[in-house]
């Protein structure tokens, strides 16, 4: 182990000690209320640019396992928790966590007061930070490390999604022998859950990259478009919120996370930043149509701004803890979306009756 400080843009600072990989961190700093989930959530391309905090103290007990993979790397920038599991309890576990993290150049603080860090976010907000190594008796310049996390780039106005993107096509068939539909997906940071149970519905699935064009989808002739989830700022993916407007009407859509906010651009709403996000698969949230209340999984630093709606949207779903729109329907054209995760991993299966609807909205059209 070494010596490692956390050091936030808002001037405040933790010192822990590094594992997994020692090296440098930076990104934008949040924490995430699951108490499972961490491989899951260290491989969805939605954290990428961020250091995630697991508020639960104990992580890593279960370890890692190929199979749980949401993407082909891990794509936050680090972890922090209060207490890191070197010894595996699951017998499907191959590696520890801290051996996987090492091998993939990844830091762990670990040690630190995440209950004081969580209250620092929840109080201040979501900021900027970078995580420093130590070396034995070193007494690192705080004002050095502050002033270089005061000049790490903020979340908004950053497209991300175009780092974490396919840059080349590619299919994801159906698990039928016969597919039901064919899909266009536009990667904008989609997990590999998405994928499974669209194949399992009969979806016959191409991924695309998030800039390809609106006409080059229309002449691929799909029953369905859909908008994956993704991390950073929506409003900057002017090309794909350009291309989502040209297949309106045409096609229908179906956005998650992201893909709700680019859906939410193209029909004229607006977004803003939340102040720490909504990041855990805890977060309750209504359904309008069924009234029912269901558990989701949550991943997003931004919101859709409910006064910019233009009439011909209407919200389906509320979020329940802080009331911000969690689902929105086109009256205009068969387009729907939803702000968290229906596809869960980690999370609860409480939402997958989404996939039925985008199957319907296929079969109606």
């Amino acid at each position: 182990m070494t010596d490692g400080i956390l050091v936030l843009s808002n001037g405040k600072s933790f010192r822990g000690r590094l594992r997994g990989s020692k090296t440098l961190a930076n990104g934008e700093v949040i924490f995430n209320t699951g108490m499972t989930g961490y491989q899951e959530i260290l491989t969805d391309p939605s954290y990428a640019g961020q250091i995630v905090t697991m508020t639960y103290p104990h992580i890593g007990n279960y370890g890692i396992t190929e199979e749980d993979m949401e993407s082909k790397k891990i794509h936050a920038s680090a972890l922090i928790v209060k207490e890191l599991s070197t010894v595996t309890s699951n017998w499907r576990a191959q590696k520890s966590l801290d051996e996987w993290l090492e091998a993939h150049n990844i830091p762990v603080l670990e040690g630190i007061d995440t209950r004081a860090l969580v209250k620092t976010i929840r109080e201040q907000g979501a900021c900027p930070g970078l995580i420093h190594p130590l070396a034995p008796g070193q007494n690192k310049d705080l004002q050095e490390l502050l002033a270089q996390a005061q000049q790490l780039p903020i979340m908004e106005g950053q497209n991300l999604a175009r780092l974490v993107s396919t840059t080349d096509r590619y299919p994801w068939p159906s698990n039928g022998t016969t597919p039901r539909f064919r899909v266009v997906a536009y990667d904008i940071g989609i997990k590999f859950n998405i994928l499974r149970i669209m194949a399992e519905l009969g979806m016959d699935v191409l991924v695309v990259p998030w800039n390809t064009p609106g006409e080059a989808i229309l002449d691929m002739k799909p029953d369905g478009i859909f908008l994956s989830n993704g991390p950073g700022d929506p409003a900057p993916v002017s090309e794909l919120i350009s291309s989502v407007k040209t297949v309106l009407g045409k096609v229908p859509i179906f956005g998650i996370c992201l893909g709700h906010q680019i859906l939410s651009l193209a029909l004229g709403a607006q977004t803003y930043k939340l102040k720490f996000g909504h990041h855990g698969g805890n977060h309750p949230v209504m359904d309008y149509l069924t009234e029912k209340v269901e558990i989701t999984s949550q991943n997003h630093g931004f919101a859709v701004d409910e006064e910019s709606l233009p009439s011909s949207v209407k919200v389906t779903h509320r979020n329940l803890n802080d009331q911000t729109i969690e689902g929105l329907e086109s009256l205009e054209y068969p387009a729907y979306s939803v702000q968290y995760h229906p596809e869960a991993a980690p999370g609860p299966h409480d939402s997958r009756y989404l996939f039925n609807r985008f199957l319907a909205m296929m079969e109606a059209k």
